[in-house]
């Protein structure tokens, strides 16, 4: 693969690049719509990645190409960096990237440079495509001109500048990018960021399913809605128990002030907040606010016109996901003799949270996740933002060939679209290491 990206580099370009950068996609194996609410996450690294060859230049344009021709070359000055959020491209998430270690160092006069993408993620399949692309645009650049930092600082320049493209995102993706290590799943924590290894017990293998229904959480407002939804959760919450509310702004600094557990948070949230939406208005009345301060001061631009929210099913979910990461956790290190059945059950129950309370799934993942727990695996769920994109499944390893025969059959042979192409929608997959340099001997 790096021949051949290295010889198509030197037809494009006319010389050979000097060095390579990689970055993997990850799959959530619980811990879905919490990162950006505080709480851990327990995501691993997978084998497919986003790989660039480089070649720093003397001027001061950055030029990108793609090896799949479907997404178009582009190139732009490095002093004049302008990323569109409407219509979110390729080249938009290399740019993220891009600007975030030109800001963190105050580059004046950063390297221009050549650069040849080839990408394994399936696009808008909840792998975090996207977060790798930004997270390798990251280690290009730092590479470049010639910076260092550590995994840490990477990921958290990251995380922070791909919210240039408008996703309101909490990190996780960024982070197992570069902290995973091969082997191992990670429990991630943020605030202060830090990654601590899961071994994964052995006799079951986490298999990708693609439902083929693609999301593109940028583009779309339902994913920057959730992250509404639970912030003003957090105000109403941190209100009614006399916190200073105007400074909350995730689920779990509430739990922290309060000094409660999980447990404790659930119960609070079933006596203050009601199932049925609130208004805008109704929020207002909560805070003591006016429409226009809780427009310009809580809201962000693209939420102005959401009508109506549903913060109990939110928080719910928030908390009970919270409680499941832990418990998975917990699980694996103590490793009991029905381990398997125990992660299984907290898998199921996190896709049911999805479904229900988050309302982040669709009818294609709720079948496919339906067909794989038919099909042998002990636990199966949505991976990633939702509304598309891929379900994750633990499968007893002895079971695994006849498992993807099954669902090979079950989902993608009845549908031509999928036919096609069910190779790169359905496989097993191990934890893989994170991002890394690699320079031409």
């Amino acid at each position: 693969r790096l021949q051949k990206l290295k010889e198509m580099f030197i037809s494009k370009f006319g010389s050979a690049p000097k060095f390579y950068a990689r970055a993997p996609g990850r799959v959530n194996l619980i811990g879905e719509h919490i990162d950006y609410c505080g709480y851990a996450v327990l995501p691993m690294a997978i084998e497919q990645d986003i790989l660039i060859a480089v070649e720093p230049v003397q001027t001061q344009v950055v030029q990108l190409a793609n090896i799949n021709s479907s997404y178009l070359d582009f190139s732009t000055n490095v002093n004049n960096i302008q990323i569109n959020k409407t219509k979110p491209q390729w080249h938009n998430y290399f740019l993220c990237g891009l600007k975030g270690i030109q800001e963190h160092f105050g580059l004046n006069n950063p390297t221009g440079m050549n650069c040849l993408l080839d990408g394994t993620i399936p696009p808008s399949s909840g792998l975090s495509s996207s977060s790798a692309l930004v997270c390798c645009a990251g280690l290009v650049t730092l590479r470049a001109n010639g910076k260092t930092l550590s995994k840490v600082e990477l990921a958290e320049i990251c995380t922070k500048s791909e919210r240039y493209i408008g996703t309101e995102g909490g990190g996780m993706d960024q982070s197992i990018s570069f902290l995973a290590e091969e082997g191992t799943a990670k429990l991630i924590e943020f605030s202060p960021l830090r990654a601590t290894d899961v071994r994964l017990p052995s006799g079951a293998t986490f298999v990708i399913a693609n439902s083929c229904v693609e999301m593109n959480k940028a583009a779309t407002s339902h994913y920057n809605i959730r992250v509404m939804e639970c912030r003003l959760a957090t105000k109403l919450l941190s209100k009614s128990k006399g916190l200073e509310w105007r400074k909350m702004l995730r689920l779990h600094d509430v739990q922290t002030k309060l000094g409660v557990s999980l447990e404790e948070m659930l119960a609070i949230v079933e006596e203050v907040l009601h199932p049925e939406p609130y208004s805008a208005e109704e929020i207002c009345k909560c805070l003591g606010i006016t429409l226009e301060e809780l427009r310009s001061q809580i809201l962000s631009q693209n939420m102005q016109d959401v009508s109506t929210f549903k913060l109990h099913q939110r928080a719910k979910h928030v908390y009970s996901e919270a409680a499941r990461v832990l418990e998975f956790q917990k699980i694996c290190s103590e490793a009991p003799a029905n381990a398997l059945q125990l992660l299984g059950e907290l898998m199921k129950q996190s896709h049911i949270s999805c479904r229900e309370m988050y309302e982040c799934s669709c009818p294609e993942l709720d079948r496919l996740v339906d067909i794989c727990l038919q099909f042998g695996a002990i636990g199966s769920r949505l991976t990633g933002a939702g509304w598309g994109g891929c379900t994750v499944s633990m499968v007893p390893t002895d079971k695994l060939n006849t498992f993807l025969k099954n669902v090979k059959k079950a989902y993608y042979q009845t549908d031509g679209q999928r036919l096609a192409v069910e190779n790169n929608s359905l496989f097993a997959t191990k934890p893989g290491r994170g991002a890394l340099v690699f320079v031409e001997a």
